[in-house]
């Protein structure tokens, strides 16, 4: 932590001497007062008075930051102020009701009754809320006097028994244990929250608590350090910055003295906003004396109590426009207007909570501002819309023509879908009940590819038969039901050209024997002149191979059905014939006139 070092004072009230009791209890008071300035929290004077001269002691403090003027409109009353520091203790008059006790997250285990348990706490805790005692008139009164305090304790101070415990503690350790104070004080209600501690890095984990706290609407107070008269910040010019004060959204504290002058110790740096009285305040301790505190510590718990009237009277006033209350009406403010040891100037209660009236426009207590006057004139003052409402009954023809739109949109498809079909060839008609392709025949059974049927009656073009089913042009016989173009056997099939034998049924050119079993290849020509040698007739019986007799039409040898290859010879039985070519010229066809051409083929032309 930040800390500012100094040496303790003693001092007695003018015309009061301390009884023997009250010298014991003196003695006792300083060597505690040592013990927490060596730890560095802030630096601290015992008073060894009564409580009534603490009170006169105490007027200046109030005084400097208007204080008693807030009063009569509110004295922090409803609001929850966390403190988060060393632990304040609850048994102390001035604080007697006002204290609920939160977690300890110190990560040492000293109990509540040591007498070194929570002395830096109760201080700024009397601060805030402290209330006095007896007739209300003895002792220490916070700036809230009426409000209530909620210890957290995550720090220790130097006398504590396991404080050597604490100083092992790692910073991620330290910086963790903030941030679930922070969380735990959002969570229980607090309304502000007051921090008189710093660190001098940041941390992820603090910043994320601190933005949920704010998100949640609580005031957040720290103070900047006590750093401003070390070497560093000399030769600096600045001071190092204070965590978790330099955070966003954190109204940060420095301190000044009883002459509004800034505080030889207070940390200059950027993350000042405002400043309160810092050097030798009164506060009561945990064991019922009153100290004199010194340091930012005090000064930051002077501004958490202004923060808590402004909430005690404006609770939905969000934690930057409280801020913004408190910055903006500070008293004796810079030449500058901002300075980096004082920043905006000293706090002021009741200036702070006029600028919150007027914030939060609460227009019942008469100062506030209307939204009228901030807005010219409110929504009586703006213009009418210069566009004409529409009417339903525009809408309805809208809607009418768009109906009729769609409905010529469906007649035209419906009359596209049901046109009439195209008129058919002089002469000729369409086809009435033509089978659908897939359910027709496979072509070259006697169905046509296209639509099973050719048009009228089925006739090809040229008075010919249907491909596949009929005769060829010019009354040939179809291809493929074994005719050939010219009257001629088909090949593959029938007599070949000029009745000539059909070479690939067993016959050899030139008296050879057929190779193989008689088959030739592909049904095609022999190399030789393709006809056959000899008279063309077969010997033995002039049978066709394939056990069919010779077709009695003259003039050519046609093709018996049969397509298999000749059978071979029976074991033991006579061998197999010998088959020669005929060439004699008079066997063959008369040379016959081409018929008329009938015009090119369909296409595709029909297949074998």
């Amino acid at each position: 932590m930040l800390a500012r070092r100094s040496a303790i004072q003693a001092t007695r009230v003018p015309g009061r001497r301390p009884a023997s009791g009250g010298r014991r209890r003196w003695a006792a008071a300083r060597l505690a007062g040592a013990a927490l300035a060596a730890a560095g929290l802030c630096a601290v004077t015992v008073i060894p008075a009564y409580a009534d001269a603490v009170r006169d002691q105490e007027m200046w403090v109030l005084d400097m930051v208007h204080a008693p003027s807030a009063w009569p409109v509110t004295q922090g009353q409803g609001v929850l102020v966390a403190v988060i520091d060393s632990g304040v203790s609850s048994s102390v008059s001035d604080l007697a009701g006002s204290v609920i006790e939160g977690p300890d997250l110190s990560g040492v285990n000293t109990p509540p009754s040591n007498a070194s348990w929570g002395v830096h706490g109760t201080w700024m805790a009397s601060l805030i809320a402290g209330h006095g005692h007896g007739d209300g008139s003895s002792g220490i009164e916070g700036v809230a006097p009426q409000s209530r305090v909620l210890s957290i304790r995550v720090v220790t101070d130097r006398g504590d028994p396991n404080f050597a415990k604490y100083q092992r503690e790692s910073n991620g350790q330290v910086q963790r244990a903030l941030a679930r104070a922070i969380t735990v004080a959002t969570r229980r209600g607090a309304d502000v929250i007051s921090m008189s501690l710093g660190y001098g890095a940041a941390s992820r984990p603090v910043r994320m608590a601190l933005q949920n706290a704010l998100d949640h609407g609580v005031v957040v107070v720290a103070s900047s350090g006590n750093s401003g008269d070390t070497a560093s910040a000399i030769s600096s010019g600045q001071a190092p910055y204070s965590f978790p004060a330099d955070y966003p959204g954190v109204l940060g504290v420095g301190a000044v003295t009883q002459t509004g002058s800034a505080a030889s110790f207070s940390s200059n740096n950027l993350s000042v906003e405002v400043a309160a009285p810092g050097v030798k305040v009164p506060a009561q301790g945990r064991d019922g004396q009153y100290w004199l505190v010194s340091g930012t510590s005090p000064a930051c718990a002077l501004a958490a109590g202004v923060a808590a009237l402004i909430k005690s009277r404006y609770p939905h006033l969000s934690p930057a426009l409280v801020d913004q209350a408190i910055t903006s009406t500070a008293q004796n403010p810079p030449p500058q207007g901002y300075d980096a040891r004082v920043g905006f100037g000293t706090v002021d209660a009741a200036a702070a909570l006029t600028k919150a009236a007027a914030l939060s426009h609460d227009v019942n207590t008469g100062r506030g501002v209307k939204v009228a006057t901030q807005f010219g004139g409110g929504p009586a003052a703006a213009p009418p819309v210069p566009v004409a409402p529409r009417g339903t009954g525009r809408l309805i023809l809208y809607a009418v023509l768009a109906m009729a739109c769609l409905a010529i949109a469906a007649a035209a498809a419906v009359r596209l879908t049901r046109r009439a079909p195209a008129a058919a060839p002089p002469g000729e008609s369409w086809p009435e009940n033509a089978p659908w392709p897939g359910s027709a025949p496979r072509p070259g059974d006697g169905a046509w590819e296209a639509n099973g049927a050719w048009g009228a009656n089925a006739a090809w073009p040229g008075g010919g038969s249907r491909p596949g089913q009929a005769a060829w042009e010019g009354d040939r016989p179809r291809l493929s039901n074994g005719a050939r173009e010219g009257n001629g056997p088909r090949p593959g099939q029938g007599a070949w050209e000029g009745d000539r034998p059909r070479p690939g049924n067993g016959a050899r050119g030139g008296n050879r024997y057929r190779p193989g079993n008689g088959a030739r290849d592909s049904n095609g020509a022999w190399e030789d002149s393709g006809v056959w040698e000899d008279s063309g007739v077969w010997e033995d019986s002039g049978t066709w191979p394939g056990s069919e007799p010779w077709p009695a039409q003259p003039g050519r040898r046609q093709a018996p059905s049969g397509h298999g290859p000749v059978p071979p010879s029976q074991p033991g039985g006579p061998p197999a014939p010998y088959y020669r070519p005929d060439l004699s010229p008079q066997d063959l066809p008369p040379p016959q006139t081409p018929p008329a051409d009938p015009g090119p083929p369909p296409w595709p032309p029909p297949g074998p």
